[in-house]
């Protein structure tokens, strides 16, 4: 437990007293610890997934002048090999996030997680989901995000990876904008959301939300959502599947756990249903390996 919880911390320290700059060392802790308004963690659940056989850490990738850190795990020496973006909660690129990748990368995958927050702070290191939401996740546009991951796709070309066949998953706030990355590059094979919201109101930085883009979205994507999740109504989900199947998106399909809620793949969190986020889990794989991201 004093391990999973305080591997940030001691790097912190240590990268400080060295005398490395403060964006250096968010390279350098990307995927390591939990974000701390996420605690406490539920460590008794914490799947870790090891590196052995990997390449595994910190690339950057510069986006208009923005070096942006992306948790990149791939099977080691591996070239023209299938890519998984991994797209982060709320919370950023924290440990969860980052084991998610190296399970893609144990089974072949070039995955690539990037920190989308980074022009706004360290989300991982935000005291609370309120300050979080105001500071850097409610400040985060949109096209930004877009924009960055156009450019981590361009990175993986340029980098061992195989983006005819691309994929996308993501989670809550990604699982969001998996559905908003499909809509906007058809080079996207496939994707996986998990309890990324649908609807919404509309912002300056959220101008339109995955309904209202669905007759973009081409590639068959699997969305895995808890009938429990009072933040998305399960009418939501039904009305998306309408305009999907409106817009001859017939591939895609929406799973509904019946006993899990908000969440329920976070193994650190109390949220967390193991039965449910395994089998979402499986089934996502198996998504990409039927829809050409294999």
């Amino acid at each position: 437990m004093k391990d999973l919880l305080n591997d940030a911390a001691s790097l912190n320290e240590k990268h400080l007293n060295d005398g490395v700059p403060r964006r250096d060392f968010l390279k350098v802790a990307l995927g390591t610890g939990f974000a701390a308004a996420a605690l406490p963690v539920m460590a008794q659940n914490v799947v870790k997934t090891d590196t052995e056989g990997l390449t595994a850490g910190t690339v950057t990738v510069t986006v208009n002048g923005t070096a942006v850190p992306v948790y990149r795990a791939q099977p080691a020496g591996k070239t023209g090999l299938p890519v998984i973006l991994v797209i982060s909660e709320i919370f950023g690129v924290h440990e969860h996030i980052a084991d998610v990748a190296r399970r893609f990368a144990k089974l072949g995958y070039l995955a690539l997680a990037p920190d989308l927050f980074v022009r706004q702070g360290d989300a991982t290191k935000a005291p609370s989901q309120a300050e979080l939401m105001k500071n850097i996740v409610g400040k985060t546009p949109d096209s930004e995000v877009l924009a960055d991951l156009d450019a981590v796709v361009a990175w993986a070309k340029a980098n061992g990876g195989n983006t005819d066949k691309l994929g996308v998953t993501g989670f809550c706030w990604g699982g969001r904008q998996t559905w908003l990355y499909a809509a906007h590059n058809p080079n996207v094979k496939a994707g996986v959301a998990w309890y990324g919201r649908v609807v919404g109101e509309k912002s300056a930085i959220s101008p339109v939300h995955p309904i209202d883009v669905a007759d973009k979205i081409k590639a068959p994507i699997l969305g895995l959502y808890g009938a429990k999740d009072t933040g998305i109504p399960v009418e939501s989900l039904d009305k998306l599947k309408a305009a999907l199947a409106a817009a001859g998106n017939t591939k895609s399909t929406i799973v509904v756990y019946p006993n899990s809620g908000h969440a329920f793949h976070a193994d650190y969190r109390p949220s967390y249903n193991e039965a449910d986020a395994k089998d979402g889990f499986a089934r996502a794989v198996a998504w990409f390996k039927a829809n050409g991201v294999a």
